[in-house]
């Protein structure tokens, strides 16, 4: 059974920084794309950061520069670090992985992040 758990979430002020942790199992973590993906009240659902199994990352435009991803595949863990957070970034914030192989997509049950300004 696939769970990742997503943990880190809450309210911050405009400015501040939260570190969001996503833990997997069930899956071969090391050759999944992880991801977090974002949704805000009333729009879609949103990549916010993706690290592929070589090391390549990609990035919403609105937060290079403040947000970094990165992954332990010895304790199959991805993290989302957020900076200078904005009240635009406050949305559910969603782990996924992609398995390449089964091209299946797996998600976590969503963290809420609120940046009050």
């Amino acid at each position: 059974q696939v769970q990742l758990v997503e943990s880190g979430g809450g309210s911050v002020q405009a400015g501040g920084s939260l570190r969001l942790s996503c833990a997997a199992s069930g899956i071969i973590f090391k050759i999944n794309a992880m991801g977090w993906y974002r949704q805000a009240p009333g729009k879609q659902r949103e990549l916010v950061a993706r690290l592929t199994n070589g090391g390549s990352t990609n990035y919403k435009d609105s937060v290079k520069g403040r947000f970094t991803i990165s992954r332990d595949n010895a304790k199959n863990t991805v993290i989302l670090q957020m900076n200078s957070l904005k009240p635009e970034d406050t949305a559910v914030y969603y782990c996924n992985a992609n398995d390449p192989r089964l091209h299946v997509d797996y998600w976590g049950q969503g963290t809420q992040v609120t940046v009050s300004s």
